[in-house]
């Protein structure tokens, strides 16, 4: 299965992603980027945040 993951230490907060595709993206209750847990993700509008992401730390990983 293909999961985005989000590296949270270059990640600058821009909220991009949560902007683009706030149906994987959050930010948690520590400041922080989370994927939120799906059985299938949209993949179009992923790729659309890694492509925005000004940190490059967002990117698919296989399960």
């Amino acid at each position: 299965m293909k999961v985005p993951v989000v590296d949270i230490g270059p990640c600058t907060l821009c909220m991009g992603c949560v902007a683009v595709c706030p149906e994987v993206f959050q930010q948690n209750d520590a400041g922080y980027i989370d994927v939120i847990e799906l059985e299938i993700y949209p993949q179009e509008t992923v790729n659309e945040a890694i492509k925005y992401c000004p940190e490059d730390c967002i990117r698919w990983e296989y399960r």
